[in-house]
């Protein structure tokens, strides 16, 4: 029997899955579903509207196809987005290996040396660069590291009226995306032409300046910064990395903060991204940095070791007084920006700068008088009064795609791709002979930059395989054992899905080129949207919030522009479960609502009695409700219809986190039961991978009534863009597309029974060493579980923690650790792991009870056991040992006959309070290689 794509994606074959339901007591699949999920929400035919499933040769053949339809063009753009070369040994050993794409985010960094180490060497190259002292491990895009910008002056300089100015020379998307987040904020924006005006008159918290600005020109803003900070304004730079290599970075000018992409170190277009954007700042203000930190700390016998440091899932601590509701990063990207940065070193980004400004300048001699600018680093801006439309057509009719400013210009922007071919075609264009070129000053930067030895050990492909390979074996990723990650879903990202992201088809297309040249992808993602809207129930999805936490951000500016409209100006407050993900409250925050909070009962249920009683409170002042379904409890509530109904009857809108739809999708359908909006994690339940912690995707699907006010293109003004490209991280969308493609409603609902009954069974498997916190009716949990260590910790002093790092002795990633609830483990096995790794974690996990049990009846000490001094190292095992355990049961827990593949930690159990007492978040100096 041939088999099909879904029965290499779910694990337990039928057999094994007929074993599951025995254990839990279902004799079927419908039989399940009718189990677990309330009779009021199961759709009879959910996705019924989906293509039949296609074999992977057949998906793969028709992506070709729809790859070959779009149209590649020299793009000579720019404004943020730029050709690239990727180095070969990147793309094979980073981009395209599944030790790097299937990671998780290094919440257990003594499993995640590899990347932190990687991120460390990301964050290093932007502080040297842009001339800063910290930067964060990776933004989502330019526009949006430019609103955390914003919102980061603003939150240091509170004292100051709410008023930002912005350079006219910002990139056009940055500004539509500043827009759309000081709105909501109450931060009036003001605009100005810097350069030529100064400073305008009155009182503001910042200024946001482009480094070389969206016209090509650069302008040494170091007078300017000074002149802010006079008058109590801090300045923010939107910097070109590449273009710091030879230019005196903003850092050094004075500026308090950087921001920009590092998508030209290597990381393909992709007609928007993923791409990673930088953050970075000065000293002072480290801790107000939003999203990830790496930092330096050190592990139980005093080696050097790394972590993630301070923001660590700050949402779900300080929820909405977080800095900001962005708690993921675009790690893979800037991993493979680091990466690049290793490999060339800092003479060979300064050689590939000075390339690029050379064509630059080639072009900008020929133009003469037609040249605005005579400053310039890469982009140079020609004056053809009337004729742009006709200058950009002929470009295209030779292959080039220019950008029109407007009837009376256009810019030309070169990058490592252009050729001295690709000149001399937009010359022809234009019009006009080739000139000598003449002098140029743009080369001030006297500060090095990249000298620690991770940028100048790697410069061969035999060094850089090596030093790749070397990372990816100190992690855990997926394709070593299943993560078992609640509220995470650490699915398959199977090779046919992952194939198309790297055909040039895909991958060299800029975001703004003419629609014309775009068919294939377009299809995809219209395709898409269809099909994510027949699976939820929505009515118009919008692919372009680029991670879960922006199409939360997307989906409540559309609750709140509908009020608005309605003319509701009072419906500002949004309640919240008080089991919710803390991502939720902090995007209401910045979405410009209230968050109160609804009690959970004690079954881990939305206390309806209490959010009557908010209802009644808040009557006209109800703007919505933000509940994750099924719960953040891993639970089927059977009351959501009415939950609905209650804040429906009250005015209010009904928002559906959809982090948990693994659990739903081909069984029910939230814009059926009573939602009015969700966003959705394809880099959970629709298989892009996470990347050890991004690239993502969150779309937002609405019903018709909200679809005016979902997010429209970053280049119009007033667009309430949430991202820098209308179609967010599109280049990643084929997988996506590709999964559903391959499944079909059939093997999408076979999925979702899967991880149901494979949540379950670790349930009954586990609950009776650790109790199971919540359940369902029929005792069923959804497709995760949360096991209750409290009192276990209590009786034996055996926390969550030393749970979760004696499982890296067993060769398995922890499960997520005390979310919801401090204190637990939440368990998820996904669909994609087959019965033999389910009883091998559920085996792991009931050896570490039987010495939890041990340590409880006194054979091993509280403070001196395999749980608490876990995880071991191979270096740990040629130390003196003086612990009232053998060296065999710290490393090979199951015995030395145990087929398992041994997994060796590469550091010990981290000090987190030391890293965060001393803040170290570069490399460590070269003394420290020395030791």
């Amino acid at each position: 029997m041939t088999q099909t794509f879904a029965d290499r994606h779910i694990g337990p074959d039928d057999h094994e899955f007929a074993r599951i339901l025995a254990a839990i007591g279902i004799g079927s699949a419908d039989e399940l579903a009718a189990a677990a999920l309330p009779a009021g929400i199961r759709d009879t035919d959910p996705a019924a509207g989906l293509p039949a499933p296609g074999t992977e040769h057949e998906v793969l053949a028709e992506l070709a196809a729809l790859a070959e339809s779009n149209h590649i063009a020299t793009s000579m753009i720019g404004l943020g987005y730029y050709d690239t070369l990727t180095p070969p040994v990147l793309v094979r050993n980073l981009l395209e290996n599944p030790a790097w794409y299937t990671a998780y985010t290094p919440y257990q960094p003594e499993i995640s040396q590899g990347r932190l180490e990687a991120l460390l060497n990301f964050q290093t190259m932007v502080t040297d660069l842009t001339g800063t002292d910290v930067a964060n491990a990776s933004m989502l895009d330019e526009a949006t590291a430019a609103a955390e910008a914003m919102t980061l002056l603003r939150r240091v300089n509170r004292r100051a009226p709410a008023r930002l100015v912005v350079d006219h020379d910002l990139f056009p998307q940055t500004r539509t995306v500043l827009a759309t987040r000081a709105e909501p904020l109450g931060i009036e924006i003001v605009e100005a032409d810097l350069a030529g005006d100064g400073l305008p008159d009155g009182e503001f918290f910042g200024v946001i300046v482009q480094v070389p600005g969206a016209s090509g020109r650069i302008v040494d803003w170091s007078a300017m910064i000074a002149a802010a900070h006079e008058r109590g304004a801090l300045v923010a730079a939107g910097a070109d990395l590449l273009a710091l290599t030879l230019i005196t970075p903003p850092g050094e000018q004075g500026a308090d903060a950087c921001f920009g992409t590092t998508q030209r170190f290597g990381v393909p277009m992709g007609f928007g991204g993923p791409h990673a954007g930088y953050l970075a700042v000065r000293a002072d203000y480290a801790r107000q940095l939003p999203g990830r930190l790496v930092g330096v700390s050190k592990d139980a016998d005093g080696a050097r070791a790394y972590r993630l440091a301070l923001q660590t899932r700050e949402q779900h601590i300080r929820r909405e007084k977080a800095t900001s509701n962005i708690c993921t990063a675009q790690v893979l990207l800037a991993i493979v920006a680091g990466m690049y940065a290793c490999y060339h070193g800092a003479n060979g980004l300064r050689s590939i700068a000075r390339r690029v400004h050379g064509h630059a300048t080639e072009l900008a001699t020929a133009l003469g008088a037609a040249l605005v600018h005579d400053s310039y680093f890469d982009t140079v801006l020609a004056r053809v009064p009337g004729q742009a439309e006709t200058v950009v057509a002929k470009a295209a009719a030779r292959g080039v795609n220019l950008w029109r400013v407007d009837d009376d210009h256009v810019a030309v922007a070169c990058d490592e791709a252009t050729t001295a071919d690709h000149v001399a075609l937009v010359l022809d264009a234009f019009g006009i002979a080739p000139a000598e070129p003449a002098g140029t000053a743009v080369e001030n930067r006297t500060s090095e930059f990249l000298t620690h030895p991770a940028f100048t050990r790697y410069h061969t492909e035999t060094a850089m395989v090596r030093y790749l390979r070397a990372l990816s074996d100190k992690d855990i990723a997926l394709d070593r054992s299943m993560i078992p990650l609640g509220s995470c879903t650490m699915k398959l990202n199977a090779t046919a899905e992952m194939e198309p992201i790297t055909w040039p088809g895909f991958a060299r297309l800029h975001p703004y080129a003419p629609a014309a040249d775009t068919p294939g992808l377009r299809r995809v993602i219209h395709d898409l949207e269809r099909w994510l809207a027949e699976i939820t129930g929505y009515d118009s999805v919008s692919l372009q919030p680029n991670a879960g936490s922006q199409g939360e951000y997307a989906g409540l500016l559309a609750i709140r522009r509908y009020h608005l409209d309605r003319g509701d100006t009072r419906r500002d407050t949004c309640l919240i479960p008080s089991s919710a993900h803390g991502t939720n409250a902090a995007s209401a925050a910045m979405a410009g609502l209230r968050v109160e909070v609804v009690k959970c009962r004690a079954n881990g249920d939305v206390d309806l009695d209490d959010l009557r009683a908010k209802i009644a409170d808040h009557a006209e002042r109800l703007a919505c409700i933000m509940i994750t379904y099924p719960s953040t409890h891993g639970v089927y509530e059977k009351e959501v219809a009415e939950l609905c109904a209650l804040v429906h009857d009250a005015g209010g809108q009904v928002y559906v986190d959809g982090a948990n739809l693994n659990a739903l999708v081909g069984l029910a359908r939230p814009g059926r039961f009573g939602g009015d909006v969700s966003h959705l994690n394809l880099h959970k339940t629709f298989c892009i991978p996470h990347g050890g912690g991004g690239p993502g995707v969150g779309p937002v699907a609405v019903r018709s009534h909200l679809t005016p006010y979902l997010p429209g293109d970053p280049l119009i003004p007033g667009s309430h863009a949430v991202s820098a490209a209308e179609f967010g991280s599109a280049s990643i969308l084929p997988i996506t597309w590709a999964y559903i493609r391959m499944m079909g409603a059939d093997g999408l609902r076979r999925a979702t029974l899967t991880a149901i009954a494979s949540a379950n069974y670790l349930a009954r498997r586990l609950g009776e060493y650790y109790p199971v916190l919540y359940t369902g009716d029929n005792d069923m949990v959804a497709h995760e579980c949360i096991l209750d260590l409290r009192e276990i910790t209590k009786r034996t002093g055996v926390t969550v923690d030393d749970v979760a790092k004696r499982l890296a002795d067993y060769g398995f990633h922890a499960p997520t650790m005390s979310f919801p609830v401090a204190g637990t483990l939440m368990v998820e096995p996904t669909e994609s792991e087959n019965l033999e790794e389910l009883d091998a974690f559920t085996e792991a996990m009931i050896a570490i009870r039987r010495e939890i049990d041990r340590v409880g009846a006194g054979d091993w000490p509280a403070e001196d056991n395999p749980l608490r001094n876990a995880p071991h190292t191979a270096a740990s095992l040629v130390r003196e040992w003086d612990h009232p355990y053998s060296r065999e049961v710290a490393v090979y827990p199951l015995g030395l006959a145990h087929d398992r593949p041994k997994v060796w930690p590469a550091v010990r159990r981290i000090d987190g309070a030391f890293g965060d007492r001393n803040l170290v978040c570069t490399c460590p100096p070269l003394e420290a290689y020395a030791d």
